[in-house]
């Protein structure tokens, strides 16, 4: 195996859970920087906030991260939807909406489900379906099950995806993680190979699976979202199978 050049890190259930840090995170993150050996870029399906806010909060909890490491779903889609010059009507949540200025939303031609709870009820889901059955193309930003909050798991934007597809018979397209062309994107900055990339998530499907199918490696941590032998469905052999992001820096720093 190629050493490890390039670390992707997951956010939300990776190393903070809303306002709250996942303790040891932000002394783990530092001791990954300070060691030198590798590049370093956050990977998030996060649709909660926009990219500032998010880099924002992130700040608040003491974490030493620039903005130009944040890799977002949010980004690949206003990057999809001004490449097709797509109208959209967005499910969002008005804490993401500043991240698709510019883009016009007058007499939509597609649909964008992200995570947006607020919208997702019969009027607003039958809106987009009948945008649907007229030709509007439907993308996903993400097509998570569901995500971890402070007061446990909370169901993720999948189930409303998957509804608008079944009762349209459209298929979305999907631009955040698992999609292999997202991982691929997240790395175009460098000039590595993609075994010498690994994913650290709490998602064995999104995170960990789709990164395997990117050609990267992954470590896998009990925090967040992950749930017991959720590993056992995966197509490749962790690096790790981690209790939490500190145990899998520490493995980082001594196997490469």
């Amino acid at each position: 195996m190629k050493p490890i050049k390039i670390v992707l890190i997951d956010l939300s259930g990776t190393i903070h859970i809303e306002d709250e840090e996942i303790p040891g995170c932000v002394e783990a993150l530092e001791k990954l920087r300070s060691c030198g050996k590798f590049k370093i870029k956050f990977v998030t399906n996060t649709t909660k906030e926009s990219k500032k806010r998010l880099h924002s909060l992130l700040k608040q909890l003491k974490f030493n991260i620039d903005e130009n490491e944040i890799f977002t779903s949010l980004t690949a889609a206003y990057k999809l939807i001004e490449s097709q010059q797509l109208r959209p009507l967005l499910f969002l949540d008005s804490n993401a909406i500043e991240d698709f200025e510019g883009i016009n939303t007058e007499n939509p031609n597609s649909v964008v489900i992200g995570l947006a709870p607020d919208m997702f009820d019969y009027e607003h889901l039958n809106k987009a379906f009948r945008l649907l059955l007229n030709g509007a193309k439907l993308i996903g930003i993400h097509k998570a099950k569901f995500y971890r909050r402070k007061d446990g798991l909370a169901m993720g934007p999948g189930a409303f995806l998957s509804a608008l597809e079944f009762s349209s018979g459209t298929k979305a397209e999907i631009v955040g993680k698992p999609s292999k062309e997202f991982f691929l994107s997240s790395i175009s900055e460098f000039d590595v190979l993609p075994e010498e990339c690994v994913m650290i998530g709490d998602d064995a499907n999104d995170d960990i699976q789709g990164a395997f199918n990117a050609g990267f490696q992954g470590i896998l941590v009990k925090t967040g979202k992950y749930r017991e032998n959720s590993e056992q469905l995966l197509s490749k052999k962790l690096l790790l199978l981690a209790d939490n992001f500190t145990q899998a820096v520490d493995y980082l720093l001594l196997n490469n």
